[in-house]
């Protein structure tokens, strides 16, 4: 999902430096998405894997 987050990243920048102001935009909002929802989805399978790794050594 962060390889996705950083493709659209870069179509909005060769976008903005082309002019095409409106796609630019869109798809920096798509990079941000994706980029926040990779974060959380991150942080809680990290905190699931704790959880879990300390019911099974137990």
């Amino acid at each position: 999902m962060i390889k996705w987050a950083i493709i659209f990243a870069i179509i909005g920048l060769i976008a903005g430096a082309v002019g095409f102001t409106g796609m630019a935009g869109a798809a920096m909002g798509i990079a941000q998405f994706l980029f926040w929802t990779a974060i959380i989805i991150a942080v809680i399978l990290f905190v699931l894997g704790f959880t879990v790794f300390k019911k099974i050594t137990r």
